[in-house]
């Protein structure tokens, strides 16, 4: 009987608890979560002061091991199919409230043609023309900007604004972009200067 190599580095990851070390701001390193280095080489200017939000119209994943394997075949599908060098997001977001490395915090991803060089784009992992990511997603994200900010990764006056006000997609779709109390890093409509 085969195994595919992907389901061989999901029990090697799962059986070694390799999982549990964290980056920066807590996200899974891409070299944890793939077993291989991000091909994203060029430096993006940091701190960063625009957050792009957007939705991978893919699977949801709810489970360590479904996120593992969506994460896994979404890299896969950027670098075969769209011809990317590597994953295109700077992170994406699981359901299961954890955030997996992509471009990460020091390399220019490819999520927002003509803003990827002044950006970080955050992919949540599933499909959400209709419905919401779990809350577990939406506060890890949430979370992981705040820490962003507190590590000087990201500008205090950061932007937070949606796939669909850069570029004409629907992505990502109902993802709320509501303020947080006491955070006015949204832009209602475009940010001026991007």
């Amino acid at each position: 009987m085969l195994v595919a190599p992907s389901l061989l580095l999901l029990v090697f990851l799962v059986s070694f608890g390799t999982l549990n070390a964290a980056s920066e701001c807590g996200e899974i390193p891409i070299t944890e979560w793939s077993g291989t280095e991000s091909r994203r080489k060029q430096p993006l200017k940091s701190p960063i002061d625009l957050v792009v939000i957007q939705h991978t119209v893919s699977n949801d994943c709810f489970t360590d091991e479904e996120c593992l394997l969506s994460v896994n075949s979404l890299r896969q599908h950027h670098m075969r199919l769209a011809g990317f060098k590597d994953l295109g997001y700077s992170f994406v977001a699981g359901g299961n409230g954890k955030i997996y490395e992509g471009a990460g915090w020091n390399h220019i991803g490819a999520h927002t043609l003509h803003y990827n060089n002044i950006s970080i784009g955050i992919g949540f992992i599933g499909d959400f023309r209709e419905k919401l990511p779990t809350q577990q997603a939406l506060q890890a994200v949430q979370d992981f900007l705040a820490c962003g900010v507190e590590n000087n990764l990201l500008t205090e006056d950061y932007h937070v604004v949606g796939h669909q006000q850069l570029i004409n997609t629907l992505s990502p779709g109902a993802v709320p972009l509501e303020r947080p109390p006491g955070q006015v890093h949204i832009c209602q409509f475009s940010c001026s200067g991007h």
